[in-house]
């Protein structure tokens, strides 16, 4: 098992780039997520693409995968214990009006997603 120290000085940047389109690939992004919270690490997580209409504040599209937490879930632990972001042109082409997202969900473009993987520790991942 990883240092508790040296895991809480991670900084994990995923990007989530599918969602009900792609419902392991995203479930797996996601639970890395959640998982990397609990263990302890600083989790930045960016929904583009379909996954930012996993940040709606309604039951918006789902999927089931079995065996699998489900993925609203996943974001509250995210949500509750790191950071997460939907990128503003993803939402734009989706027509998704800030207003529309979950308390605590973050927009931001790419200037704040490259600031955030150049700092120093980051490690990223993509699904």
């Amino acid at each position: 098992m990883a240092d508790e120290s040296a895991v809480a000085q991670t900084r994990l940047l995923i990007k989530v780039l599918v969602g009900a389109d792609a419902p392991e690939r995203c479930s797996q992004g996601l639970t890395v997520a959640a998982t990397a919270c609990l263990a302890g690490a600083d989790v930045s997580l960016w929904l583009t693409g379909d996954a930012t209409l996993l940040a709606l504040n309604f039951s918006g599209p789902t999927f089931t995968l079995e065996g699998a937490t489900p993925a609203r879930d996943l974001l509250a632990t995210v949500l509750d214990m790191g950071a997460v972001t939907a990128c503003t042109q993803c939402l734009q082409r989706r027509g998704i009006a800030t207003e529309a997202l979950l308390p605590g969900v973050r927009v931001a473009g790419a200037s704040s997603f490259v600031e955030e993987l150049l700092a120093p520790g980051t490690k990223a991942l993509t699904y």
